[in-house]
């Protein structure tokens, strides 16, 4: 893929941003709290699973609805090399990343032959599958009840064992996630991702390799969701089915709808507000689901390109108005 250059001046101040907010943590009062703390470090790592599916299904318009089991892999594969194998916790969450992306272009080949509800319906099956070998390999992954000591990550002395620490860490891959999948979007793989969404008879016909690229930004969703998932593991230093789930991939598509499919830094958005309105709706179980039933039913009927993307443009338009007023 070739990468279209970004401007320095756009580097130098998202970096002056992060810095910012780096610096901040400790000085703001919600985010000093634990429990505020640890959504946010959650925020960032589905952040990193629903950009992915944004590329996939936003840009290149192809539906997934199984992104929990490649975050289930990275997350198990990174617990298992470490914990059980003894691997460096940096090295296992590379090769985890390597040998999910590897799998995801596999099964793209032959799945992303399909369109609309088949392709929806095959990877909701390899969802499904996953979350069964995730709790029937007990042999490998420890079944029901999991893998628990997970190492934690470190840099020569330095571990990342505080929800302090592990949210610099977090948010480091978020962000350079969102980089290069801006990158991506504006360059010439951008527009030929947009291509094959809008029509792939008239992209196979310029040229465009449709079903390479369209496996391609597969297996780079999986390997977002893969990294995702270590991070996870290792912040919890334990590993279990539970969070890699149907519901799971639910959450993740919600996300990414109500941030706007075709917007990557709007699943900053999608991401926080489904993780808060999440962890308020905790209590009430399995009945979440209808809220977020509810959140989708009503942001696909009335913006339908995401709230972020909306709130944009309202904003785009009160500038322009009260631009004019002043002229005036």
């Amino acid at each position: 893929m070739r990468l279209k250059k970004i401007k320095f001046r756009w580097i130098y101040l998202l970096a002056l941003i992060g810095l910012g907010l780096l610096a901040a943590v400790p000085q703001i009062p919600w985010l000093a709290n634990p429990y505020y703390l640890d959504i946010a470090i959650k925020i960032g790592i589905f952040t990193m699973v629903t950009v992915g599916l944004c590329l996939l299904t936003g840009y290149t318009g192809q539906i997934s609805l199984g992104q929990a089991a490649f975050y289930g892999v990275g997350g198990y594969t990174s617990a298992i090399l470490s914990k059980t194998y003894g691997f460096p916790p940096w090295g296992a969450m590379a090769i985890a990343a390597v040998g999910t992306g590897i799998f995801a272009y596999l099964i793209g080949l032959p799945v992303l032959r399909l369109k609309g509800n088949y392709l929806a319906m095959a990877t909701l099956a390899l969802g499904i599958i996953m979350y069964i070998v995730f709790r029937e390999a007990a042999g490998f992954t420890g079944g029901p009840d999991g893998i628990a000591a997970v190492p934690k990550l470190a840099i020569g002395g330095f571990v990342f064992n505080t929800a302090e620490k592990y949210y610099y860490l977090v948010w480091i891959f978020c962000v350079a996630i969102l980089l290069i999948s801006q990158n991506i979007v504006n360059s010439r793989t951008g527009r030929a991702m947009r291509a094959i969404r809008d029509n792939e008879a008239a992209a196979e016909s310029v040229g465009i390799n449709v079903l390479q690229l369209k496996a391609k930004i597969f297996a780079l969703s999986a390997v977002y969701a893969s990294l995702a998932g270590s991070l996870l593991v290792h912040y919890w230093s334990y590993v279990g089915p539970q969070p890699f789930s149907f519901m799971s991939s639910i959450r993740v598509l919600v996300m990414a709808v109500v941030g706007g499919l075709a917007s990557v830094w709007g699943s900053i958005f999608g991401t926080g507000v489904v993780e808060v309105l999440t962890d308020r709706l905790r209590g009430f179980g399995d009945y979440n689901i209808i809220a977020f039933g509810l959140m989708l039913m009503i942001v696909i009927i009335f913006m339908p390109r995401g709230v972020w993307v909306h709130a944009r443009e309202w904003l785009a338009q009160l500038r322009r108005k009260l631009s004019k007023r002043a002229e005036v």
